[in-house]
């Protein structure tokens, strides 16, 4: 038999740290005018410039967290 080159735990923090970092991206969206000549300042938001980038940073080092580390599992 076989064994993977990740664990089972291993696999959930990847697929936990893609799903933060998709939800960082979602804080991103937003902030775009209709009008294109009205400036939206809404665009210059706490949540895209510092909060969104940083979800993402967060989901990048739960990746390799996941990738790197050793985790056994308890079920052979």
């Amino acid at each position: 038999m076989s064994k993977m080159a990740m664990s089972r735990k291993g696999i959930r923090l990847m697929l936990a740290g893609f799903l933060v970092m998709v939800a960082g991206f979602v804080l991103m969206t937003g902030g775009g005018s209709t009008d294109p000549n009205v400036f939206n300042y809404a665009m210059f938001d706490f949540r895209r410039l510092v909060a969104a980038p940083l979800v993402i940073l967060a989901g990048m080092v739960v990746i390799v967290v996941a990738i790197m580390g050793r985790f056994e599992d308890k079920r052979k």
